[in-house]
Parts: C-alpha cells; sequence; structure tokens
C-alpha cells in the first residue's frame, strides 16, 4: 500500500501560497521519521497514521496547524504543545511560515513518541462530555428574528455549537454599533444557511 495519497497532493496545491511549503515540509518530515508512515484524509484534512492515528495537518486562509491525535499523552519535555481540553489539532500553534516550527529534530522525536504510543496500543482517553448550559437567546435578537424568517429557521435548526458560535459573537461584542453590524451580518449569513465560520471551512 502506498505511503502517498494523491489527495494530500491535492490539498497541498489549492492552499494558500504561504501554506505550501510549511505542509510540504510537515509532510515531509513526517515521512522522513518512519517511510511505514501512510497518509490519507478525514474530515477533509490530510492525516498521517501508523497502527492507528499519528497527526494531522491542515491550511486555513491565514496560517497553518499541526497537532498530534494523542498530543495530551506526549512527554512534550520541550513544552512546545498546547494542548487543549478538546484535543484539538492546532498543537503547534498558528504557523504563518517555516520559522514558527520547531527544529526538525525535535519534531521527529515527538513524532517517534507518537508512534511508540500507538505500538504499545495506548488508546485515547475520551473526557467525559459536560453537560451543555442552556441557550438564551437575548430580546433584541429575537426581535430581529422576526424579521428575518429564513435566517430564523436555519437557526432553529443548527445544531448547538452553530446557535452558540453566532450567540456567543453577538452578545460579546463591545459596543452597540458592532452588536448592530454582527446582528445584520448574522442575519445574512443565517438566511444563506452559513455557519459562524463559514469562511474558514474548506
Amino acid at each position: 500500500m502506498s505511503q502517498i495519497d494523491p489527495r494530500v497532493d491535492a490539498y497541498i496545491s489549492k492552499s494558500a501560497d504561504f501554506a505550501q511549503p510549511i505542509l510540504n515540509h510537515l509532510r515531509q518530515l513526517v515521512h522522513r521519521t518512519s517511510p511505514q508512515i501512510q497518509e490519507t484524509m478525514k474530515w477533509s484534512m490530510p492525516f498521517f497514521e501508523y497502527k492507528g492515528t499519528l497527526c494531522n495537518m491542515a491550511a486555513f486562509k491565514e496560517h497553518c496547524t499541526f497537532g498530534f491525535w494523542k498530543g495530551a499523552m506526549l512527554a512534550d519535555p520541550n513544552k512546545i504543545l498546547n494542548i487543549k481540553d478538546d484535543n484539538s489539532m492546532g498543537q503547534l500553534g498558528r504557523i504563518t511560515s517555516l520559522a514558527d516550527l520547531p527544529t526538525d529534530e525535535l519534531l521527529i522525536q515527538y513524532i517517534q513518541e507518537a508512534i511508540l504510543l500507538n505500538e504499545q496500543g495506548v488508546k485515547v482517553v475520551k473526557a467525559k462530555p459536560t453537560a451543555k448550559t442552556e441557550l438564551l437567546i437575548p430580546e433584541y435578537l429575537t426581535e430581529l428574528f422576526k424579521e428575518y424568517p429564513q435566517a430564523q429557521l436555519n437557526f432553529d435548526k443548527g445544531s448547538y455549537s452553530y446557535k452558540k458560535e453566532y450567540l456567543d459573537w453577538i452578545v460579546e461584542a463591545k459596543t452597540d454599533a458592532t452588536r448592530q453590524k454582527r446582528m445584520q451580518t448574522a442575519m445574512e449569513w443565517l438566511a444563506e444557511g452559513k455557519s459562524k465560520n463559514w469562511k474558514y471551512q474548506r
């Protein structure tokens, strides 16, 4: 079975110009660590596997990310990983150039440790889901929804996180003018069925 996936080639070629050398470098580094590592695509992003998932990378509009599937279990003696409770992928922070990456030798050490965890059959321990707090829709937004029935329809049928992203964005506005502007933008996006972060989704 080939270690190279042509879908990853396509992903890199479609990424922004600044992202391509970053993604190519990370890809080469992973394969340099072990020729047995294979590529695949999951959730529209390149993933690397060996006896299970090892790591993944992604390109966005203005930055790239790289993370380990079992990052929370890595020793991280050099404190280069930003481990979040949701095991999110951006453990090296925002990568905008090759200069933002740790040294090749350091990254290889971390990849080797991730390989060892998979060889040992260590499983990711999933945190127990926390109870979702009830979403409170402010009255000013409820009133505005009356003018945009399609926006309200799409909002109502959206997932919990879909709604929360919009609500947090609007409620946390520092000024009334900013809030009003965000509300109008939200109505336009919701009417089209877009999520709050639709610009960053591939």
